[in-house]
């Protein structure tokens, strides 16, 4: 069964035919003019007719049945094909997603999100937690309605094809989440996005341990294995209940007390040269600087307050979101 915008267009192509063969009818049968033979269509079709006699020729006479027959039934089937869209929404939906394809083609630096199942629905939430810009993409249609109508930036298509990944636009997205169900389907999603782009951060989800080599060797920057990250949650609890509370309060999007975060220190930032104790992050922020890791990957858990800040350093930072966001913005770079 045909769609109601299928109907339209399978009508109006179907009616611009009769229109365009019933003008040339006119003209070269009936001798019309052209603006005449044109008037003569439009009254017929329209069924106004304004008095018309029947003393045309024979040949004309059976061209304006039909064109009284095909012209009133193209119309009448677009015209159907029109109150189906109003009465199914087609129209809102369709104005809606015209809108959001001109928000998705506005993001920069955003996040792809391949899979908007259990996964992708948390990590939704995390995103939006941290206001970092997002597209859902999933090939389910309904998934892809769903996360419309919770207001997200979705498209519905194959996260595996290059197109989709386009849609979404890839060429300026941060990074790539994919969280398919199957670890072949990730592999795939893997390999496509890292030949379209090299320097995209790609995480992908694995159920199955032998999965991992394969999704690395793909191009995934990061592997997450959901059952091996909850069995060690599971043990911080039974081990040490304590550190699994701090752990869950840092990991809980709905936490505003307290947050883990990361600042990357750049070459024109005002820390760079500056001991820890000189930059006042903890004075003018109320913040406590947990790690500092270099540029070549080393880490140095609890800094001393005479450790120098240099270019390319992140900071770990603990503290509240507010006091997080106001040092960024006063030292990025």
């Amino acid at each position: 069964m045909k769609t109601p915008l299928q109907r339209i267009r399978t009508g109006a192509l179907s009616l611009a035919i009769v229109f365009i063969v019933s003008i040339l009818g006119y003209h070269y049968l009936g001798k019309y003019d052209w603006l005449d033979s044109a008037w003569m269509v439009f009254i017929t079709v329209s069924t106004v007719g304004y008095g018309e006699h029947s003393n045309s020729s024979d040949a004309i006479q059976i061209l304006t049945m039909l064109l009284i027959v095909f012209g009133i039934s193209s119309s009448v089937y677009t015209f159907g094909g029109f109150i189906q869209l109003l009465l199914e929404g087609e129209v809102e939906r369709a104005f809606g997603r015209r809108k959001m394809t001109k928000e998705i083609d506005r993001l920069e630096s955003h996040v792809i999100i391949c899979g908007y199942g259990k996964m992708g629905h948390d990590l939704v939430a995390q995103l939006e937690h941290r206001k970092i810009p997002f597209v859902v993409v999933d090939i389910d249609p309904e998934k892809s309605r769903l996360a419309q109508a919770s207001g997200l930036l979705s498209i519905s298509g194959d996260a595996t094809s290059e197109d989709t990944l386009r849609a979404a636009h890839f060429d300026t997205a941060r990074a790539l989440v994919t969280s398919l169900p199957t670890d072949a389907e990730n592999v795939f999603i893997t390999l496509t996005a890292r030949n379209l782009r090299a320097d995209i951060q790609i995480i992908a989800k694995s159920e199955h341990e032998s999965s991992c080599p394969k999704l690395r060797q793909a191009g995934a920057d990061k592997v997450v294995m959901p059952h091996r990250i909850g069995a060690q949650q599971m043990e911080r609890m039974i081990s040490r209940p304590t550190t699994a509370a701090l752990v869950e309060l840092f990991a809980e999007a709905s936490n505003l007390e307290m947050e883990l975060d990361e600042f990357h220190v750049g070459l024109k930032s005002r820390l760079v040269g500056l001991a820890l104790s000189a930059s006042k992050i903890k004075e003018q922020f109320d913040l406590l600087v947990v790690g500092i890791q270099k540029p070549d990957g080393d880490f140095q858990f609890n800094p001393s307050s005479t450790d120098v800040i240099c270019t390319d350093d992140t900071l770990l930072l603990m503290g509240s979101l507010n006091n997080i966001n106001r040092m960024k913005a006063e030292f990025q770079s």
